[in-house]
């Protein structure tokens, strides 16, 4: 029997699939971007109440997908199942708690500068969980999309609670990865997205019964926002950042992660008709320059 894992490993450095993978990547942290002006139309609905309605909506779509793909050769092993619920529990329940606890504490900004720093991190833990050494190119490209989308997002001030969510936050990012990279060779993007969010929704609704925040019906704004979210968002991106990481090693891929505070600041210029800054703009040519230079490896 063939060693899937090995397989899968010899595909992403081959340089045909590179373009495909980069697009996937660029495609995912995008939508991601760009969703930011979506959040903050939601951001007045009951949080854990919210997120359990998202990924509710996203499990509907993805869990009859999944139904689709050839059946496993066996069913989930105990491995597989802790890993989902820890890529659950990290990626997904505790990076949007984490995320509130930060930005209560210190200026989005600041969040923004710590989460920017997922591409680094995926540069130094992605490798070493597959037992090789850091790209060297890599590792430059990474340092310069993390100051690239610092001059973009900005800075700010917090305090040290704040920080320390903040830095809970860009872990959980980055767990989003790489807890996903072991289960795609056997499992494939759409299940390990469907399961993933399935798992979510009974965190997310305990949550909901213990907060004080009582669920209500949406507005129309926050309807559509819903709608965003989760059909557009979670199943969109989560399709295109797994399928990107079939074919692309982690620190490859996660230089891509530096395209969401340049999306988000271009499309909350679009929506608002103002001009990005001169230091956003920097930010910008820096990000898309070390994406090539990183991309040239």
């Amino acid at each position: 029997m063939p060693d899937t894992t090995t397989t899968a490993a010899t595909t992403a450095v081959t340089a045909p699939a590179r373009p495909p993978g980069s697009l996937r990547a660029a495609g995912a942290m995008t939508l991601l971007g760009a969703s930011t002006g979506v959040s903050a139309a939601f951001s007045a609905y009951p949080l854990a109440g919210g997120q359990a309605l998202r990924y509710t909506l996203a499990a509907a779509i993805l869990l009859p997908l999944a139904r689709r793909r050839p059946r496993l050769a066996h069913r989930l092993t105990l491995r597989e199942l802790a890993l989902l619920l820890a890529l659950s529990g990290t990626g997904l329940f505790g990076f949007n708690l984490l995320l509130v606890a930060a930005l209560r504490h210190t200026d989005p900004a600041v969040v923004g500068s710590v989460v920017g720093c997922t591409p680094l991190l995926l540069g130094v833990a992605g490798p070493l969980l597959a037992r090789r050494r850091p790209a060297v190119r890599l590792l430059a490209a990474a340092a310069l999309v993390v100051c690239g989308a610092a001059l973009t997002q900005g800075f700010g001030h917090g305090d040290a609670l704040g920080l320390l969510s903040a830095a809970g936050t860009l872990l959980c990012e980055a767990s989003f990865s790489l807890l996903a990279v072991p289960l795609l060779p056997r499992l494939g993007p759409v299940r390990v997205s469907a399961y993933t969010t399935l798992f979510a929704v009974p965190l997310f609704a305990m949550a909901a019964a213990l907060s004080p925040s009582a669920l209500r019906m949406p507005t129309g704004g926050e309807l559509l926002a819903l709608l965003y979210l989760g059909p557009v968002l979670t199943c969109g991106a989560f399709l295109l950042w797994y399928s990107a990481l079939t074919v692309l090693p982690a620190d490859r891929a996660g230089l891509f992660g530096g395209l969401i505070p340049l999306t988000a600041t271009l499309s909350g210029a679009v929506l608002t008709a103002t001009v990005p800054a001169p230091l956003q703009l920097l930010g910008a040519a820096l990000v898309t320059g070390a994406l090539l230079f990183g991309a040239a490896t």
